[in-house]
């Protein structure tokens, strides 16, 4: 079920999104202080491209520079990113069968807003591993 959920997110918005992260990714990784924030949007690229079957939970390690990481990332990237997946998930809930995408893309709002301090798990790893 995830395989087939995951392919028709892919074609619906998976692809679109996962280039926005790739092209904020390649601008922060030409400027040298803000290579974190380019490997960052990589990292969320690919979960942007294959969600179902993962989530985010927060790091216990991640400290003040990420909540300042974080205030940078949204002035300068995670605004638009955020509003693309806000657009997408309302263009996708206009149809039925789109309404579980549109969904998933607004779940995806916060960590296109805050990616520092978060990590990406498979979801049927246990609770307790994830911390």
């Amino acid at each position: 079920m995830k395989l087939i959920l995951n392919v028709i997110w892919l074609v619906l918005s998976g692809l679109w999104m996962a280039i926005g992260y790739v092209f904020a990714g390649i601008i922060c990784c030409v400027l040298i202080i803000t290579i974190p924030f380019g490997i960052a949007s990589f990292r969320i690229a690919g979960y942007a491209l294959w969600p179902f079957g993962r989530t985010t939970v927060e790091r216990r390690d991640a400290g003040a520079g990420s909540v300042i990481g974080n205030v940078i990332w949204v002035i300068f990237a995670g605004w638009w990113l955020a509003l693309g997946h806000i657009v997408t998930g309302l263009l996708l809930c206009v149809t039925i069968i789109g309404i579980p995408f549109g969904i998933a893309n607004f779940k995806m709002v916060p960590i296109s807003l805050l990616p520092l301090g978060r990590e990406i798990v498979p979801t049927d790893q246990p609770f307790a591993a994830r911390y």
